[in-house]
């Protein structure tokens, strides 16, 4: 679906004095283990957590895969969120314990709802392109929500949105009422942008919703802050439309939702309420009891889980 960015008339006016802006940096994270290929982290940070429901981005390349052996992720567990994967360039290919195994690549989304209990791995398949560049993050579940049935799917048709050199395809959320067809549990918005040089507009926005930007490629000014790859740029709530200015082409994605309000316990690759929930599913994992199912395809053994810690861990909100 293509359309054009109008605001829509239902969201609430200008708000009088938008938020300051908030730089979070990012910090190099080997995926998968010490041997890895390094992504950059950006969500959860010290001072933030959370954006919505969004509560954890990892950015990846441009990675040459002439010198690198690209993404290689054994299967490892997830619980109580959903993981969304979104390509700027390249392939990865998923293999989950519901018996799914899908290629995605640019334009395509794969988005796995782990509920109560899923397993998957990730990897770049043999064949593919010469470079590797995206995004992939999670979506916390709301308590209601986070022992549904697990889930997996593949979406090739996502609304686009364009004003000029400006160009949006929406993949999760409402965004100036282009509806994404992936299935959401909480108000939330996720949008790839592109923008032509010399572009300069402004973005519909809801002001009930807090918003942050993280630039995939080229430099771009958002609301007044120039913003090239690398960090993440915190929005707050409170804003009905997003000024963007880019002097040569440039792309970015764009998270927003509504605040989360309900506390977590996130601990590797597990979202819960308590230290018990985490304990629990830690402890499936490394006995191997079904909870997770098993992933077929993946040539290489399942990442163990971590030792752990020796206090309890802690529910905390999406904040400091």
């Amino acid at each position: 679906m293509v359309s054009s960015l109008e605001a829509d008339p239902s969201v609430p006016g200008p708000v009088a004095a938008p938020p300051d802006v908030e730089i979070l940096p990012g910090m190099p994270v080997a995926l998968g283990g010490p041997r890895g290929m390094e992504v950059t982290r950006t969500l959860p940070s010290r001072g933030r957590r959370m954006v919505g429901a969004w509560c954890f981005l990892d950015a990846y390349g441009p990675h040459n895969l002439g010198t690198s052996a690209g993404m290689r992720v054994g299967p490892h567990p997830h619980l109580g969120l959903q993981t969304v994967s979104w390509l700027v360039q390249g392939e990865i290919l998923h293999s989950d314990s519901l018996g799914h195994r899908q290629e995605i690549r640019p334009g395509q989304l794969n988005l796995m709802t782990a509920g109560r209990g899923i397993s998957h791995s990730e990897e770049t398949p043999a064949e593919h392109g010469s470079v590797l560049h995206g995004v992939q993050l999670w979506v916390a579940l709301p308590d209601a929500d986070r022992d549904v049935s697990p889930s997996f799917d593949h979406h090739t048709d996502l609304p686009v949105l364009t004003d000029g050199g400006l160009t949006a395809t929406v993949l999760l959320g409402d965004l100036a009422g282009a509806q994404s067809p992936a299935r959401c549990f909480s108000p939330l918005v996720g949008a790839d942008i592109t923008l032509t040089a010399g572009t300069e507009t402004h973005l519909p926005l809801r002001p009930d919703f807090e918003y942050a930007v993280l630039a995939l490629d080229g430099q771009v000014t958002v609301a007044g802050s120039a913003l090239s790859a690398g960090p993440l740029l915190y929005l707050g709530t409170g804003r009905s439309t997003l000024p963007l200015k880019a002097k040569g082409s440039a792309r970015l994605l764009l998270l927003g939702g509504e605040p989360f309000s309900e506390q977590l316990v996130m601990w590797w690759n597990f979202i819960g309420r308590s230290h018990d929930d985490i304990a629990e599913a830690r402890q499936s994992w490394a006995a191997d009891d079904g909870r997770f199912g098993t992933v077929h395809g993946y040539a290489g053994l399942p990442i163990p889980a971590p030792a752990m810690p020796i206090t309890r861990l802690v529910a905390r909100g999406r904040g400091r």
